[in-house]
């Protein structure tokens, strides 16, 4: 290139011809062309030089001060909305919804946030009320009890579906629900010690929150939860506001950016953290969840519980359950926790769910509309998840409206990231098509076009409810003195209102006390000159309650169309006659004394007084206790059922006006020509000797205790201690339950159709009915392919066992008649409820109660009427009807769920269905035919082979001993249930092995995840696990002197020695524990 200058044409400074070294030296800035490469170019000075070195100095500093600036301002908001939320926040939250609460304005909580159509992905459910996210945010626990028997009534409800597969008068008193913190940052490894989503909890109730890290730190075994049902557990509310929460808001922004910096695949790395952690966010309810996620999580629940250095073959039910009790300790508040209970108590959180739904008429229409935009534009919770502070001003709500706003664009502008993560989360889970889950104001749609869709896709079950969203609300408000739903939410919404509880104090109970005529430990003006006993057994029994005789309306035995009157003897006020007469029970009695006196010392009789009524009233229930016969002496209906006249029984028993009693109870004139079965002559005459020489003041006061006992429980909480002392000594419970749970109990038995209304237009699926049909028609056929190979059966006796089967009334999920508003309303048409008073709305639910079963007298026997409430979780054979019914309650996991294999279905559900069925041909069922009536339809050959094997049963168990208090089970009395165990689990295993050879193709997909068994070694362990559970040692002696059932340790090891199919799958040798050479069977 020439050396020579180059000359420019348009203005420039001075070009130098020197040096570069020379013209950066001497001037400050210039633009010229370099002498060596001919190329024009800046040629800075060293002034210029020391400004760009000096400037990032500068400004580097002031950067940094910036970005610290903007880092305080994101963590003062993070931290200001923390401490609101310990004051103000319903709930604990699940880790990825702390994420959020970082960034919420101040005052908001994460319940304003949450988006129940992500919660709950079920594309078909596209008409979601705002408590439906809340089933979804409910920590459905873990943590249960088998608890004693609440004091509902004594009267037993279901008189002809005696054998159940749980005994129906055992109610779940569930415990506070735990917290558990989901930890969504960490992977999927955790899952193997159970460190995803745990919370440890000392005694004090103090929470120690853990976050685990990938070195798998350990976590008490006490704590450890499965990730199958539910992705977290609640503590309390109360609890819940002065525990610490984890705010890791901060680290899933940056986590967020860093993704989005780093582009799709480190996105796709997050997305599948937050994936791996929420796989169980899901309701326990049918269509929740991936196939794979819902079968790996099962793997897992089924693997924590199992002792693997346990030999099968020696004790199944430790290999079954061995970390059982282990993982999950007696809470303080119950006598004890199986999985029958886990179910109860998360069922319990359910309907708590749907009673504590706002029922004020003037919001309902802006509820519905604020519901619908919410649930569209934000991740929200119901606001009645737990007690929150009630925002009624108009200044309150307009601010309310402009944060929610503020907060739209917050979350839009800063969380694009996570929201493309739960967009596909939502499509993983529920194969619908990708949408947004936030809209920008403009995008947003009308309220009306929100209606409109959302009314077209709603379930047909639905609208057999409230045809439609508006048509619901309006429904619902317009005459709620005559709605079901809502007499049920007012029935409970009374119930826990224990400020109002308080403030009326003790003076309904008195009023109601004055109207019965008197308490004479409480009135020392009360003579016996106009006490009739007789008169006050009526009266008292128009309450449903049953006091030194029982009465009822009912299918007569022995012609199954018939309703008729029938007697029999009374029940006590302990379990069983036992705890009166057997001197080792002598604290038992003690303990009910003092529970005697205590109660009305407290209602205002002096300590003397009530201490010496309570000893005379223990003295004379003793009596009434020796007159009663023993459980064991009425096994055999037949003989205690007589049949006669009100004149004839009249002529027996004379001493007792049975025409009286009978016109004061239903408020008629009774005829003695009328027709009346007995069961209990004996105890008749002898009751009237017994109380001719009582006092009549201990009779009244032994009366009116017995009613008073309930009554305690419809007052304030101000009887808790005293009720949990007795209950401490009787089933070792440590601690009472929660007003929230008594009350749920107590709505769900005296108005279950109502309350199973909402739960089954809101979670239940039908396809879940359809599969239990299914499944109950191929258990059909196995007892029929059973019935053909038993040997001890003559060919007559088959011939009307199988049309007994085939006869078989099949009642699964709910009666459909709850679905039609009408027909719903009517059903409870005669009960008057109101909001604020608790004590009369009991008292009204009870005389409907009596007064609807007294009016079936005369009436034709409707075989078709569901005798259980649907959200229960139970199952029942009922004789008289020939009717199998299973409530929608009980069809969750680990029972059944449909992405589960065939072998759990089987050997979950199969077994309930085989179990019930083989009720039907138990030592009782067998004395019922096809159409419900109890008459001699065996042969004397087929009987004779019946009671040898039953024998057999009976020998078996009675030489089990339980170990925890050294009693031996009475083979006897458990016979029945005993019978359907072993029946039940031959039949389902039988039904899942014709299923196998009809669908070969499928046999590989009957396996799970992690565990190396097969699809037939699968069916033994779920049954084996369903029975999983502990008790105190209090509880077990209640159970063991007055339960028909075998503890679940023997149900287990009973059914399963017994079972040759068993012993094959497991290759367990002849003469091991668990394959015995000498087997009792019977079906």
């Amino acid at each position: 290139m020439s050396s020579e200058r180059t000359e420019i044409a348009y203005p420039l400074p001075e070009v130098h011809r020197s040096k570069p070294q020379t013209c950066r030296s001497s001037v400050k800035l210039g633009l010229g062309v370099n002498e060596q490469t001919g190329r024009l170019q800046w040629c800075p000075g060293l002034t210029c030089c020391k400004i760009l070195l000096l400037l990032p100095v500068i400004l580097l500093p002031l950067l940094l001060v910036l970005v610290l600036l903007i880092r305080m301002d994101s963590m003062l908001t993070a931290l200001q909305l923390n401490k609101n939320g310990r004051q103000s926040a319903n709930l604990v939250v699940p880790s990825y919804l702390d994420d959020y609460e970082s960034l919420l304005p101040e005052g908001e909580t994460y319940n304003e946030l949450i988006n129940d159509e992500f919660l709950v992905p079920q594309a078909k459910r596209s008409q979601l009320e705002t408590h439906a996210a809340e089933r979804a945010k409910r920590c459905l626990s873990f943590r249960y009890a088998n608890g004693e028997t609440l004091e509902l009534e004594e009267r037993e409800l279901m008189k002809d579906a005696r054998t159940s597969f749980l005994p129906h008068s055992v109610n779940a008193l569930p415990q506070e629900c735990l917290d558990t913190v989901a930890n969504s940052a960490h992977k999927a490894n955790d899952l193997e010690t159970g460190a995803v989503s745990e919370g440890d909890i000392d005694d004090d109730g103090d929470v120690k929150r853990e976050f685990y890290t990938n070195h798998k730190k350990a976590i008490p075994r006490r704590y450890l939860e499965t990730p199958h049902y539910w992705a977290w557990r609640l503590k309390d509310w109360e609890e819940a506001r002065e525990r610490e929460r984890r705010n890791v808001g901060v680290r899933i922004i940056r986590e967020a950016s860093e993704a989005d910096d780093q582009g799709e695949d480190s996105m796709e790395d997050l997305e599948s953290q937050i994936l791996e952690t929420t796989a169980a966010l899901q309701s326990f309810w049918n269509e929740q969840g991936t196939r794979e996620g819902i079968r790996q999580a099962q793997a897992k629940t089924m693997q924590r519980y199992m002792d693997l250095k346990v030999d099968p073959c020696v004790d199944f039910y430790k290999y079954a359950c061995g970390n059982w009790e282990k993982l999950h300790p007696i809470p303080k508040d119950k006598a004890g926790f199986d999985t029958f209970e886990m179910l109860r108590e998360s069922l319990d959180l359910v309907l708590r769910n749907l009673l504590e739904k706002t029922t004020a008429p003037s919001e309902a229409r802006k509820n519905q509309l604020e519901q619908t935009e919410i649930r569209n534009n934000l991740f929200k919770l119901s606001e009645h998840e737990g007690p929150t502070e009630e925002k009624t001003a108009a200044a309150e709500k307009a601010e309310q409206e402009t944060e929610a706003e503020q907060l739209r664009k917050h979350i839009v502008r800063r969380r694009n990231i996570l929201n493309r993560v739960l967009v596909r989360y939502k499509r993983r889970t529920n194969g619908t098509k990708r949408k947004r889950l936030i809209e920008t104001p403009r995008d947003k749609p009308k309220d009306e076009d929100l209606l409109k869709e959302k009314d077209k896709e709603k379930q047909n079950k639905e609208e057999h409810v409230h045809h439609s969203s508006e048509t619901a609300s309006t429904n619902e408000y317009a005459k709620p003195k005559y709605d079901a739903q809502v007499k049920a939410k007012n029935l409970y919404k009374s119930c826990v209102n224990n400020e109002l509880l308080s403030r009326r104090g003790l003076e309904p109970l008195h009023k109601l006390i004055r109207d019965l005529g008197g308490w004479p430990v409480l009135d020392s003006k009360w003579t016996d000159a106009n006490f009739n006993w007789l008169q006050l057994a009526a009266t008292l029994r128009r309450y449903n309650n049953d006091i030194l005789i029982v009465q009822w309306v009912g299918a007569d035995i022995k012609n199954s169309e018939e309703n008729i009157i029938q007697f029999d003897q009374t029940g006590l006020g302990l379990p069983t006659r036992e705890y009166f007469l057997q001197h080792s029970n002598a604290k038992y009695l003690l303990a009910y004394q003092r529970y005697m006196s205590e109660v009305m010392h407290k209602l205002g009789a002096a300590k003397s007084d009530a201490l010496r009524t309570a000893t005379e009233m223990i003295a004379f229930e003793t009596q009434l206790a020796r007159i009663t016969a023993p459980a064991e002496q009425r096994l055999n209906v037949t003989k205690l059922y007589k049949r006669m006249s009100l004149q004839q029984l009249h002529s027996t028993v004379p001493q007792i006006n049975w025409a009286g009693y009978l016109s004061t109870l239903q408020n008629r004139e009774v005829r003695d020509g009328e027709e009346v079965v007995i069961y209990a002559i004996e105890y008749m005459k002898q009751l009237v000797a017994l109380i001719a020489e009582t006092e009549p003041r201990t009779v009244a006061n032994y009366m009116m205790w017995r009613f008073v006992r309930h009554r305690i429980n419809n007052v304030d909480d101000r009887f808790d201690d005293i009720k949990q002392s007795f209950y401490h000594a009787l089933f070792g419970r440590e601690e009472s339950p929660q007003r929230w749970k008594v009350c749920i109990s107590q709505v769900n038995t005296n108005m279950g159709m109502a309350v199973g209304s909402m739960f089954v237009s809101r979670y239940f699926d039908d396809n879940s009915k359809r599969d239990t049909l299914r499944m109950t028609h191929e258990l059909q056929q196995a007892f029929r392919d059973i019935l053909k190979t038993t040997d001890w059966l003559d060919h007559a006796t088959k011939q009307l066992a199988e049309e007994k089967v085939n006869a078989m009334s099949l009642k699964i999920g709910y009666p459909d008649f709850i679905l039609n508003a009408g027909e719903l309303n009517e059903k409870y048409a005669g009960i008057e409820i109101h909001p604020d008073k608790y004590f009369e709305n009991t008292l009204n639910v009870l005389l409907h109660t009596a007064r609807t079963e007294q009016s079936k007298l005369h009436e034709r026997v409707n075989k078709t009427n569901w005798q259980t409430a649907p959200a229960i979780v139970n199952a029942y054979y009922s004789r008289n009807k020939n009717q199998i019914m299973f409530p929608a309650g009980i069809l969750q996991p680990p029972f059944y769920h449909r992405h589960f294999p065939k072998s759990l279905n089987f050997g979950g559900i199969g077994v309930v269905i085989g179990h019930e069925l083989t009720h039907g041909f138990d030592d009782k069922g067998r004395l019922f035919d096809s159409n419900g009536n109890i008459h001699k339809w065996w042969t004397d050959a087929s009987i004779r082979g019946f009671d040898e094997r039953a024998r057999c049963i009976i020998a078996q168990y009675s030489n089990y001993t339980v170990e925890e208090v050294g009693i031996a089970l009475n083979g006897e009395s458990t016979q029945g249930e005993n019978i359907a165990d072993n029946g039940g689990l031959r039949q389902a295993f039988h039904a899942y092995k014709r299923w196998l050879n009809e669908h070969p193709q499928e046999a590989g997909e009957e396996r799970l995840p992690g565990l190396n068994m097969t699809g037939p070694q699968l069916f033994f362990l779920n049954f084996g696990q369903v029975w999983c559970g502990a008790m105190r040692p209090e509880a077990i002696r209640n159970k063991l002197n007055t339960a028909i059932h075998s503890p679940g340790r023997y149900r287990v090891i009973g059914t399963l020695s017994n079972s040759y199919d068993f012993a094959r799958e497991f290759h367990c040798a002849a003469g091991t524990p668990m394959n015995p050479f000498h087997k009792c069977s019977v079906w």
